[in-house]
């Protein structure tokens, strides 16, 4: 029978492996970081402008000149 899994007698040829996992999870991990305060920038932007928004939107449904 075959065997599917491949444990090395030399176990320095899991260096490379262990050092691409390091390299991909740094990378995820910035990744991450970078996604998430891009998002709560994004969520403060949209938090300052609603209200503005709001009143917009008021002013301009009580002129009656609303398109839709």
């Amino acid at each position: 029978m075959m065997e599917f899994l491949y444990f090395p007698e030399d176990k320095t040829e899991y260096i490379p492996s262990v050092i691409m996992l390091i390299i991909f999870m740094t990378a995820a991990i910035i990744a991450t970081v970078f996604i998430r305060r891009h998002s709560a920038k994004e969520l403060n932007k949209w938090e300052n402008e609603e209200p503005n928004l709001r009143r917009t939107e008021e002013k301009v449904n009580e002129s009656g000149t609303d398109k839709n």
